[in-house]
């Protein structure tokens, strides 16, 4: 904290220390203005731009570019946070005999916009769907290719997908310009695919799709699971609604929602600011504070939106290129089609602190470029991400992460409190194997990831790494309730070819399919963690190597059901461990007994109690140091992962209690 309140108070020094232009804004217009009267301006000097509350409903995305070069402060009023809306108000609705509201959007019918998320009173109102709740269930699927190309995917190819008839009966008597509207969601694995169909016979459970051909390692396949979405005949459930080609706009209300006082906006632009500046002259010292950024939009192209491993492509609300000291500090990202940010080509030295991130169509935070630079090259780094709120993610693209770190280097991600999303936690490097990769020096620590993962995707961590990433920390972090679909709902993730990355002092507990994972990868040291209550394993390795994977080293493990270890285990380093089951069984180390396992590897381990106070109600704190002192356990204070400051921010920070108890279902 005392490093956050440094950093800030010089930033505020530095911008205080010149002359000062402050000006007062209470529309969008006069803040688009204002930029742009300002823009070129030379000199120091500081532009405050005071935004009173309210609303401000942007016909353009806010711009600032290399002309933008003084040193300018956005600030809004913290008790009352001004709304940078990227959409558009709805009104004029009409009661329907049937209860339902319904209004005419003129943009609709005259130019053919098409918006793909819609806000009631401040909630996502679900685009019309079956079914209503759930998944159905692919059957199998017959896949033509009509261009191969030279690539691992055929450039165009088209899926025949066979269901049950019933799925499909809704779907009878669309014409065909209506048939062509229809969108069909797919889960599989790791990654979500979206496309229209092309082409149905409702009789006989078959539909089409066309793009780009499958991947061969993760393809839809008999159990894919999927929804389809926006058909008048999905129609049927409060909360839902539809847009028609002529315009007519229909929403199911839902019990607590007014006709009379429901404010309604359907987002517009796909960007509420852009911060782009040159290898040359980057965009620098800018700060936000206090301002809200909301209704950015979402459209899906229509050859749709081909899978990709954290919804890489995905832009954001707020994207950043050759962008420096920018700090958006206090404010909140909601209400989006897209991700929330985006610091992407050569930043550096950016900070998001004390920001509140929610209700978003993608994920939270992106650090660096997709793209792999040439050795030498300059990417993006030393960023810092600290003591904000991301929940409530992966809404339209749920293959999304919380923060994402792709080619960068020295970022920071520190006391954030990470939850309610479909996919991985925190997902650092870009890399897949030992090829040369920039992103080292990462740091991951303190943090309080989760309730991830809902049974819809398989292959997450909550923490997620790859490749070569010397310096890497992931430290201090409180991790729990993570559940997969299928495979991989675990808590530490080194994935494919990760190298010299440390985990340690971290408390895992409450995943499906271990508290640590790993796939591939070269020296990596997992030591002094708290792994307990998996379900299915405690423990699992995937591939062995000539060289060592990793070591683990003065952990404790605690477990009451499954089985202690799985998978491949090659090369590692093991020792100075505890195990324990409390239901009174031995654990078994890969079904080898503890003798014989003891002659490879954790020779100086123990199967004792490691003495927590209350491990069964999640109270890892020790009652007695008696075994941690054996196998050189050093304790470590997990209570300081999260967020930090108010009990009002501590508070928003806390998960609501009817979705914690619909996450504990999913283990029953």
């Amino acid at each position: 904290m005392k490093r956050l309140f440094s950093t800030l108070l010089v930033a505020g020094l530095m911008l205080s220390a010149t002359a000062q232009t402050h000006v007062d804004v209470s529309s969008a217009e006069q803040l688009l203005a204002t930029i742009d009267s300002h823009r070129g301006a030379s000199g120091n000097d500081t532009l405050y731009i005071h935004l009173a509350p309210g609303t401000y409903i942007l016909d353009r995305s806010i711009v600032l570019t290399e002309k933008d070069s003084r040193p300018m402060v956005f600030e809004g009023d913290e008790h009352q946070k001004p709304v940078v809306s990227a959409g558009k108000r709805i009104s004029g609705w009409q009661l329907t005999p049937e209860g339902w509201w319904k209004c005419y959007v003129p943009e609709t019918a005259q130019y053919g916009w098409r918006f793909e998320q819609l806000y009631i009173n401040g909630r996502r109102a679900t685009r019309a769907r079956t079914p209503d709740k759930g998944f159905y269930s692919v059957k199998n699927v017959k896949e033509s290719v009509h261009v191969r190309g030279n690539g691992r995917t055929p450039l165009f190819a088209s899926q025949t997908v066979h269901v049950d008839p019933s799925v499909l009966s809704p779907l009878k008597g669309l014409g065909k310009s209506q048939l062509e509207q229809v969108v069909a969601r797919f889960y599989h694995k790791w990654d979500n695919t979206t496309k229209y169909l092309q082409y149905a016979e409702p009789d006989s459970g078959r539909f089409y799709i066309t793009g780009r051909g499958m991947n061969s390692w993760n393809d839809i396949r008999e159990g894919t699971q999927f929804y389809m979405e926006n058909y008048r005949g999905a129609l049927n459930a409060p909360g839902e609604w539809f847009l028609d080609d002529d315009g007519m706009l229909l929403y199911i209300p839902r019990p607590d929602e007014d006709i009379n006082t429901a404010e309604c906006f359907a987002p517009r632009l796909e960007q509420v600011m852009i911060l782009k500046g040159t290898a040359e002259k980057p965009v620098t010292d800018k700060i936000f504070r206090n301002i809200s950024f909301a209704h950015t939009a979402n459209y899906t192209p229509r050859n749709g939106h081909e899978p990709s491993q954290v919804a890489a492509w995905l832009d954001a609300a707020i994207m950043m290129d050759h962008a420096q000291r920018i700090c958006i500090d206090g404010c909140e990202v909601q209400h989006t089609g897209n991700y929330a940010i985006w610091m992407r080509e050569q930043c550096y030295d950016n900070k998001v602190v004390n920001t509140f991130i929610h209700d978003i169509g993608g994920g939270g935070i992106k650090i660096g470029s997709t793209a792999l630079p040439r050795e030498g090259e300059d990417v993006t780094g030393r960023n810092l991400v600290e003591n904000c709120i991301l929940r409530h993610m992966g809404l339209t693209f749920p293959c999304s992460g919380g923060v994402i770190i792709f080619q960068s280097a020295h970022n920071k991600v520190l006391h954030n409190d990470i939850c309610d999303l479909r996919y991985t936690g925190v997902s650092v490097g870009w890399v897949w194997g030992y090829s040369f990769s920039p992103s080292t020096d990462n740091e991951v620590g303190f943090n309080h990831i989760h309730h991830i993962g809902w049974g819809e995707l398989s292959d997450m961590g909550a923490v997620y790494t790859l490749g070569i990433s010397p310096g890497t920390r992931i430290h201090d972090n409180v991790v729990h309730d993570v559940w997969s679909y299928d495979y991989g709902g675990w808590g530490l993730y080194t994935d494919e070819g990760s190298t010299g990355i440390v985990m340690e002092n971290n408390l895992v507990y409450n995943t499906k399919c271990g508290g640590f994972h790993q796939h591939y990868g070269r020296d990596n040291i997992i030591r002094n963690n708290i792994f307990a209550w998996a379900w299915l394993q405690q423990l699992q390795a995937s591939r062995i190597e000539e060289h060592r994977s990793f070591a683990f080293e003065h952990n404790i493990v605690i477990m009451n059901r499954g089985t202690l270890m799985a998978g491949t285990w090659g090369k590692v380093d093991m020792d100075y461990n505890c195990y324990f089951d409390t239901s009174g069984r031995q654990p078994t180390f890969l079904q080898e007994d503890r003798a014989s396992w003891q002659q490879k590897h954790d020779q100086h381990s123990v199967l004792t109690n490691p003495m927590f106070r209350d491990a069964a109600h999640y109270d890892f704190r020790l009652k007695s140091k008696k075994t941690a002192k054996r196998i050189g356990f050093k304790p470590f204070d997990y209570s300081r992962a999260g967020v930090y400051g108010s009990n009002e921010w501590k508070q928003k920070a806390q998960m609501e209690p009817e979705l914690i108890e619909e996450f504990a279902s999913l283990f029953r």
